[in-house]
């Protein structure tokens, strides 16, 4: 009996996708607020990925705060010390929205300035759908890249966006009123 080239080709499909998720890493942010578990998405944002793990292994996480916190809209961190000091980064990074991963409730993604290419450490979890921020809805038009998914502590995203927030200067207007740090971040596999 013979193979239907058809039946080939949807064989190799799945051991592709087999292979992708076995290779899927996953980062753990271990928070004064519980624990959240992101999958990352180098398939589609191998660049973004690359630059989020340099810091994560690099211990650059290790102690930050949740720095925004806007609770109908997103929690923002990865720059800044509980004494809001900002830790040094590496390079900025090339932009890769565009990347077909949407800025949906519990999507993680890269904050930057209005330098479309001008990410480095920073980043954010949507807590609501934010197309605002999808490449050609974004207000320049280019967007913010997405390069993972919440799987586990939405419970504790959804915690930390009802923190009470003060406004501390210019630079930290949505600032959580009792520090919520990152104590540790690790690559899960």
């Amino acid at each position: 009996m013979r193979t239907s080239p058809l039946l080939l080709a949807a064989g190799a499909a799945l051991l592709s996708l087999a292979s992708t998720f076995a290779q899927a890493q996953v980062v753990k942010l271990s928070t004064t607020a519980g624990d959240i578990k992101i999958q990352l998405d180098a398939q589609k944002a191998p660049k973004t990925v690359a630059n989020f793990l340099a810091y994560v292994k690099a211990g650059h996480y290790n102690g930050v705060i949740f720095h925004r916190v806007i609770g109908d809209f997103m929690i923002q961190t990865g720059g800044c010390t509980p004494d809001l000091k900002q830790r040094p980064t590496q390079a900025p990074i090339p932009l890769e929205a565009g990347n077909g991963l949407m800025n949906i409730r519990g999507s993680v993604a890269m904050a930057r300035t209005n330098d479309p290419n001008s990410a480095t450490s920073q980043f954010f979890i949507n807590v609501v759908d934010n197309p605002g921020l999808d490449p050609g809805y974004a207000a320049d038009g280019r967007g913010y890249a997405v390069f993972g998914y919440v799987t586990e502590g939405m419970e504790v995203v959804d915690k930390i966006k009802a923190a009470e927030t003060v406004k501390k200067n210019f630079a930290f207007q949505n600032l959580p009123a009792t520090p919520i740090l990152i104590n540790k971040a690790t690559v899960e596999k």
